[in-house]
């Protein structure tokens, strides 16, 4: 199942010609409210490994950027999941 690159962002906001979205068009962080590092590895909410999570705010926009390029390819967290 393809997964839409800009699914979880605002319908204004814009995709780069190779189908990423741009990271200011983002929410600052990936996650939903729906934490599981405390049991899992990764997060069944947002799709980022426990020592993401916990160094988000360290993280340079080109290391985020990189971060919501897997979650979203890979688009198997609940962010991605319809409702």
């Amino acid at each position: 199942m393809p997964v839409n690159p800009s699914a979880s962002l605002a319908p204004s906001a814009t995709v780069d010609p190779d189908g990423q979205a741009k990271l200011s068009d983002r929410p600052d962080s990936p996650c939903i409210g729906i934490c599981s590092t405390l049991f899992d590895e990764i997060c069944q909410g947002c799709g980022r490994t426990a020592a993401e999570v916990s160094n988000w705010v360290f993280y340079s926009d080109e290391e985020k950027q990189v971060i919501w390029e897997r979650i979203t390819r890979e688009g198997t967290a609940r962010r991605f999941q319809p409702d």
